[in-house]
C-alpha cells in the first residue's frame, strides 16, 4: 500500500498530473488576462489542453543538421527536470512529496538545469535561429538567475532555514517584523521570474518577429508538445515557489489557498506582460545587472541585519 500511495502522489496529486494541469490552467489564465487588458476576448478555458493534444497528433521532423539523440531526448529531459522540481513544492496544507532540509537549493538547481536544457535545445537543433535564441536564452539566464536566487534566499535567511516548508511557516509568523525586506525581495522575485520564464518584456530569446521561435524553431509534434508542457510546468513551479515563500497565508486553506496564491502571482505577471513592450537583449541584461541585482543584494543585506 505504501508503494501505491507513493506512486499516486508522484503521478497524480500533488505530482505530475496536478502540476501539469495547474500549469495549463495558469497559461489559460495568463492568456485571458492578457487579452482582456488589450480589449480582446481571449481563448476558452480548454484551449491550452487542445493545443497540447493537437501537437501530440502532428508529425515529428528531425532536421538534417540536428543532433538526432539530443534533438529527440532533450524535450523529455526538459519536462522531467521541471516535474522533478515540482515534487519539492508544498501544495497548501499538503507537504511536498520530497521535503527535506535544503530542498529549496535542490529546486533552484533544477530550475537552473531547465534553463541549461533550454540552451541545448536551440544549440543542437541545427538551425541558426535556434542557436541565436539559445545564446540569448543563456545570456538572459546569467542576468536574471542571480537576482531570482538572491530574492528567494533572502526568505531563507529570514527564516534561518533552507527548507521550503519551514520558510513558509516562519514567514507567516515573522511577516510583520520583516515586511520591508519581504516586499523588496518579492518585487525582485516577480521581475526576475518574468525574465526566467522568457515572458514579455523579456522574451528576446523567443522573439517571433526577429528569430521565428528562437530555440524551438525546428521542433514539431510530440517534441514541441513536451517542450510546451515543460514550459507550463516550469511556470507552475516558479509561481508556486514564489507563492509559498512570499504569500504563505492562503496556504492554510489547503489546495484552494495554494491555487489562489498562484492566481495572484500570475495576475501580476500578466499585467507586467501587458504593460511593457519587449526589451532588446542588451537592455534586459543592463536592467538586471544595474538595477535588479543591487535591489536583490540590498534585500539580502537587510535580511542579515534584521536577523541580527
Amino acid at each position: 500500500m505504501a508503494i501505491i500511495d507513493d506512486l499516486f502522489k508522484i503521478l497524480v496529486f500533488p505530482g505530475f498530473l496536478f502540476v501539469v494541469n495547474l500549469g495549463l490552467f495558469l497559461e489559460w489564465l495568463d492568456r485571458k488576462i492578457y487579452a482582456r487588458l488589450q480589449n480582446r476576448v481571449g481563448p476558452p478555458w480548454y484551449q491550452p489542453w487542445l493545443d497540447i493534444l493537437k501537437l501530440l497528433s502532428k508529425e515529428d521532423v528531425i532536421p538534417e543538421g540536428a543532433s538526432r539523440f539530443m534533438f529527440t531526448w532533450l524535450p523529455v529531459f526538459y519536462l522531467a527536470v521541471t516535474v522533478t522540481a515540482s515534487l519539492c513544492i508544498p501544495v497548501g496544507t499538503y507537504a511536498a512529496i520530497y521535503s527535506f532540509p535544503g530542498d529549496l537549493i535542490v529546486v533552484l538547481f533544477l530550475l537552473t538545469l531547465a534553463t541549461i536544457i533550454l540552451f541545448l535545445l536551440g544549440w543542437y537543433s541545427g538551425s541558426p535561429f535556434g542557436r541565436v535564441g539559445a545564446v540569448r536564452a543563456v545570456t538572459q539566464f546569467l542576468a536574471y538567475e542571480v537576482p531570482l536566487v538572491a530574492a528567494l534566499l533572502t526568505q531563507a535567511l529570514l527564516a534561518d532555514s533552507w527548507s521550503i516548508s519551514l520558510v513558509m511557516a516562519r514567514t507567516t509568523v515573522g511577516f510583520p517584523r520583516f515586511v520591508v525586506v519581504h516586499l523588496t525581495a518579492l518585487a525582485v522575485a516577480l521581475i526576475s521570474l518574468q525574465g526566467k520564464l522568457l515572458r514579455v518584456p523579456f522574451d528576446a530569446p523567443e522573439a517571433e518577429t526577429e528569430i521565428v521561435a528562437g530555440p524551438f524553431t525546428e521542433y514539431t509534434g510530440r517534441r514541441l508538445a513536451f517542450i510546451r508542457l515543460a514550459e507550463r510546468t516550469e511556470m507552475a513551479v516558479g509561481v508556486g515557489l514564489v507563492s509559498d515563500l512570499f504569500l504563505p497565508f492562503p496556504a492554510r486553506l489547503g489546495v484552494l489557498g495554494f491555487v489562489i496564491s498562484a492566481i495572484l502571482v500570475t495576475f501580476v505577471l500578466s499585467v507586467l506582460r501587458a504593460s511593457v513592450a519587449r526589451f532588446r537583449i542588451e537592455d534586459t541584461t543592463v536592467l538586471a545587472w544595474k538595477y535588479i541585482l543591487p535591489f536583490s543584494a540590498l534585500g539580502m543585506v537587510l535580511a542579515i541585519i534584521v536577523r541580527g
